[in-house]
């Protein structure tokens, strides 16, 4: 850094009582003038610049308007006298964020710096981070394709442009042409390592038929070729389901869409989907389509439920919906007088729907209770065990859920006390950079259990904090509390807010107590 100031007195004075060390700075040199602080600029590339802004032959903004020509990344701290405002307002505008009054103490000065080190940083940081992502782009690619794939079959948000922009950026054929959705599950539960083997596995083994592949976290999702040999298809996926059950011991099961247009993926993948529910009564470890699917039709129409949504609202805790869901299912399902192995066939896949919106650790306990719920006779026998383990299933969630969103409010509010005097403070803030979550739901959950809203609940503490300072220190300036406590570098906003909240100005208040 470089300081520069008219006065000898206050050039030395300065010089000599800050430690740059500590502020992470280190001074390079001194000028008595612009014309010489301008010359030294250019030939040591300095990153801060402490500058008086009276200063004969060039003013410290003209300083500051010639170096930023050749250098804008340099940073500004301005030092002058209290009629000079004036000036600061021009300075401001040239971007300079701090303005320090004379006569200016070792500690305004120093955290100055300090914060103008931090932005240096912070900009730093993220130059080098730009770097970074252009040079590991090519090696992103193709999770990030994976990534989309997940979500172009499972969200309905998407359709044909975002298939389109897959298209573009995998390098698929032009219009995607006629595909099928292929799922494996591996039996048992997922694991990583698993659906990890499992992908690779089939990808290879069934080479070019594949176009895209991902892995959801329970299960392997392939797009394939819709236009080759069906038997061809079958015949590859048998080798991938023998391969994988000689290597790792475990079954797998897939389900196979018919052909269709590459913009219909989702509708693909929940006929896959609906393939893979009729394992439990089909078999594991083969390849179900859509023909095994007929082949098991019960001549009655079966009750229908919105799986999606029980997923959801079982996964969230709320039991009433859920219970309500079930019984309508349920005394649909009475109507329909099936056989027993004909309800099973129904009931299973509803039950490990619902189970697996539960702990993972729990899973596989559940998945054993199935023995126990194949010991009932009636069909009420049946409803009522999968209603009790449903329900627990959701009250653990519930307080699962009501945990964590306490923990999610503590750890906001200890953000904010943390972070009291970072005028970047906000909702959006904390969100991005310390909790990484959306700041639109955090602000829901904070009001939720605070009943208060962020932005108020930040501006309360401040007032608190800033009469804590006044009470604490009679000499305690305005601006100086105004920058220890978020406002920055604007005291006037910070007395407008300390009256609204108080009915005094800071200056009042101080003289009250």
């Amino acid at each position: 850094m470089l300081l520069v100031d008219d006065e000898r007195i206050i050039l030395e004075g300065i010089s000599a009582i800050m430690d740059w060390e500590a502020c992470g700075t280190r001074l390079i040199g001194t000028a008595r003038n612009g014309l010489d602080a301008k010359a030294m600029a250019e030939r040591e590339k300095p990153d801060i610049i402490i500058t008086d802004i009276r200063m004969p032959g060039m003013d410290g903004l003209q300083l500051v308007e010639a170096v930023k020509e050749t250098q804008p990344d340099v940073e500004f701290i301005m030092l002058s006298g209290f009629g000079d405002f004036e000036y600061a307002r021009t300075a401001m505008r040239y971007g300079v964020k701090h303005y320090l009054t004379k006569p200016c103490n070792e500690r305004a000065i120093e955290e100055a710096l300090k914060s103008t080190v931090a932005e240096l940083d912070r900009r730093l940081s993220r130059e080098a981070f730009i770097r970074q992502t252009e040079e590991r782009l090519a090696q992103v690619l193709p999770h990030a394709c994976e990534r989309m794939l997940q979500e172009l079959v499972t969200n309905k948000t998407y359709g044909r442009s975002d298939w389109e922009r897959i298209v573009r950026l995998a390098g698929l054929p032009e219009g995607g042409g006629r595909v099928r959705l292929l799922v494996f599950e591996p039996e048992g539960g997922p694991e990583f390592e698993l659906l990890f083997a499992l992908k690779n596995m089939a990808e290879e083994l069934l080479g070019s038929l594949v176009l895209l592949g991902t892995a959801d976290g329970r299960q392997v999702i392939l797009l394939v070729d819709g236009e080759a040999e069906p038997d061809r298809v079958a015949a590859g996926i048998d080798t991938v389901l023998k391969t994988f059950a000689r290597f790792y011991r475990r079954e797998a099961t897939a389900a196979l869409s018919e052909p269709g247009e590459a913009a219909e993926a989702r509708r693909l993948y929940r006929e896959a989907q609906e393939c893979l529910a009729y394992r439990f009564y089909l078999g594991e470890g083969g390849l179900i389509t859509k023909r095994e699917l007929e082949a098991s039709e019960p001549e009655v129409e079966p009750p229908a439920i919105d799986e999606e949504r029980l997923w959801l609202l079982v996964k969230s805790g709320h039991w009433e919906e859920v219970e309500r869901m079930l019984g309508e299912f349920f005394e649909a399902l009475a109507k329909m007088r099936p056989a027993a192995a004909e309800a099973k066939s129904l009931l299973i896949p509803l039950y490990i729907g619902c189970m697996r919106q539960g702990d993972p650790a729990q899973l596989d306990h559940r998945m054993k209770a199935i023995e126990v719920f194949d010991r009932h006779d009636t069909l009420q026998g049946m409803t009522d065990y999968i209603a009790r383990a449903v329900r627990e299933v959701c009250e653990t969630n519930y307080e699962r859920h009501r945990t964590r969103h306490s923990e999610i409010v503590a750890k906001l509010e200890a953000c904010v006390r943390e972070h009291l005097g970072n005028p970047q403070l906000s909702l959006h803030w904390a969100a991005r950079e310390v909790l990484f979550m959306n700041p639109d739901y955090l602000g829901k959950l904070f009001r939720q259990a605070t009943g208060e809203k962020f932005s108020h609940y930040v501006t309360r503490l401040r007032i608190e904090k800033a009469i804590e300072m006044i009470k604490e220190a009679d000499d305690v300036k305005v601006y100086e509390i105004a920058d220890r406590i978020g406002f920055g570098d604007n005291p006037q906003y910070f007395s407008q807010v300390f009256k609204r909240h108080t009915g005094f100005t800071p200056s009042e208040y101080k003289r009250s107590v």
